[in-house]
């Protein structure tokens, strides 16, 4: 699992930013955190649940966490936000190739 340099985070996680990233590389549970990941397919975003994480079938390694969202509905407005966010930046919506451009520098 890896992650994004310039982290999204929920605002009540903006401080836990580092303790919560901790705990999901030790895969040590937590009650209501979500991940927002690059898709690795034809999508542009995917949320997990941080409990899906600790399934052995799981791939976990493969998974780019872009986002750390309190709640489902959090992450659904944290994901909102980070695509407005590129898309203001670069006017287009190729979310994966600018957050994978960032993460090179």
């Amino acid at each position: 699992m890896k992650f994004y340099r310039y982290l999204y985070t929920s605002e009540k996680y903006q401080d836990k930013k580092q303790k919560i990233c901790k705990k999901l590389k030790w895969n040590i549970g937590q009650l209501n955190v979500y991940v927002i990941t690059l898709s690795e397919g034809d999508d542009l975003l995917d949320i997990f649940h941080c409990a899906l994480l600790k399934q052995k079938t799981f791939p976990r390694k493969h998974l780019f966490v872009v986002g750390i969202a309190d709640g489902y509905g959090e992450a659904l407005e944290l994901s909102r936000t980070i695509v407005q966010d590129i898309y203001t930046r670069t006017g287009s919506a190729s979310v994966k190739e600018y957050i994978l451009q960032q993460q090179q520098k």
